[in-house]
């Protein structure tokens, strides 16, 4: 089946603004993501789904495949779809673009994931995941029943044991199809209270599939967090 790789490129970011653009060796942060995919031997195209002309000036010299996007959308996941409309593309990613140390080869199990039959939507989780993790909210933990299928997210400690703790990555499958149907539903009660929009996905019966992975997942969210990249990277 036909994949594409979405990465929405909102340029507003309350805790890192511009981040997407923030330099990584003299490259802007999404186009360092956009290189890191395009290594994926599953993916037929990588597109970048921006909201800015200043974004689609900074990208131009990389020669990367971007679009415009409406600057009014909620959520990534609504970019990556107006991204797709006219794509003839059964399997789409929505992949985050601060993520400079992406692994491509996640990608292509999510693609393989998705080729299973009764899989719509996938997500990745690792099981890189610390004590300190489990306290902080600001780090999502994701509970799986036995075949692989996410029961839970959550931001706080809950009682499901150590075994039953997973990181959360935040990155997703869909088949077009499946796609389609999640922007069309309304956020839901649990995913406004929590701030997490998969359970808009689980509140309305669609079943999330895992791609379990010892990816440590320390995306940028703030500029220390950069300058650590840079530094170790």
């Amino acid at each position: 089946m036909t994949a594409v790789g979405v990465i929405p490129a909102r340029l507003d970011s309350t805790r890192f603004p511009r981040k997407i653009l923030a330099p990584i060796h003299d490259k802007p942060m999404v186009a360092v993501v956009a290189e890191k995919a395009q290594k994926s031997e599953k993916l037929d195209q990588i597109i970048i789904a921006v909201d800015s002309e200043e974004t689609m000036d900074a990208l131009k010299p990389f020669k990367l495949n971007v679009v415009m996007t409406s600057s009014d959308h909620r959520s990534g996941t609504d970019r990556v779809s107006e991204a797709v409309a006219d794509e003839d593309a059964e399997i789409i990613l929505n992949i985050q673009g601060d993520e400079p140390g992406l692994d491509p080869a996640i990608l292509d199990a999510m693609v393989d994931k998705l080729n299973d039959p009764g899989a719509n939507m996938v997500t990745v989780v690792s099981t890189k995941i610390s004590p300190e993790d489990i306290l902080d909210p600001n780090v999502v933990k994701v509970l799986l029943d036995e075949n692989e299928t996410a029961v839970s997210f959550t931001r706080e400690a809950s009682d499901w044991g150590s075994a039953g703790y997973f990181r959360h990555v935040g990155l997703y499958g869909f088949t077009k199809e499946t796609l389609n149907q999640f922007t069309q539903l309304p956020p839901s009660e649990s995913e406004k209270a929590h701030s997490l929009e998969q359970l808009r996905a689980l509140d309305n019966g669609i079943n999330i599939h895992s791609v379990i992975t010892d990816y440590p997942h320390y995306g940028i969210d703030t500029e220390e967090d950069l300058m650590r990249f840079v530094r170790n990277g």
